[in-house]
This record gives structure tokens, sequence and C-alpha cells, in this order.
């Protein structure tokens, strides 16, 4: 069976957690260290919404069956650590994750919402 990326993370993450995953400026992250953010976000956005309930199998399930209530989530954020624990997050919480364009202003960025047909976005300040 096809294998995504989340898992792919998560099989690296338990064979070596101590391990540098992510260099980013002059900071090392390691894997057990994205793990542990990613965690940390994903109980933060689900204090904030509700995000989807259930595991891949069941999502694997009920794919071909149109899907109600999937929780889309605009992710506007610079490249950094935090983008990539953000998508982890979403991830494990069974959310797609629509990627937007720092570039994009006003009527573009309006478009691109619309059509990810985002019920969250997540930006950085500024």
């Amino acid at each position: 069976p096809p294998v995504g990326l989340l898992e792919v993370f998560q099989e690296h993450a338990r064979r070596g957690p101590k391990r540098p995953l992510l260099l980013y400026q002059e900071e090392v992250y390691t894997y057990e260290e994205m793990e542990l953010w990613s965690n940390r976000a994903g109980r933060v956005f689900e204090q904030l919404w509700d995000p989807p309930k259930g595991t891949r199998e069941e999502e694997e399930e009920e794919e071909e069956e149109e899907e109600e209530g999937e929780v889309v989530v605009a992710v506007l954020l610079p490249n950094c650590p935090a983008y990539v624990w953000t998508w982890l997050a979403l991830a494990k919480l069974g959310c797609a994750m629509a990627c937007l364009n720092l570039n994009a202003r006003r009527g573009a960025l309006l478009h691109a919402l619309k059509a990810a047909g985002a019920g969250v976005l997540l930006s950085s300040a500024g």
C-alpha cells in the first residue's frame, strides 16, 4: 500500500529521534523536536476548532464518497520551522492543507482562499 509523507516522518522519528531533520539558519531541529512541536501545535489547533477524527484506514475507505465537513486549512507562513511542524500537526489531525503564496496580495490571495475552500486560515503576524 502507498505510504504517506507523515508515515515516513514518523518512522524516521521512531528510528532516530536525535538525528537532525532541519537546519534553519544556525538552528538544528531533530526529528524528536519536530515531533514535540507538531504535537503542541496540534493540541492548540484542536482547542481552536474541531478537526476531523478518524484513522487513516477510515479515511481511505471514505475516499470514494464525498467527504462532508472536511477541514481545509489555508496556511500563509514563511519558510521556517513553524511551517514544517504546522504541516505535520495538520497531517496528524487529518486536515487538508492549502499552501498559500506569501507574495499573493488582494484579489489573488482572496481567489486562492476561495479556491481552496478553506474554513481556517493560519498565518504569521505581519
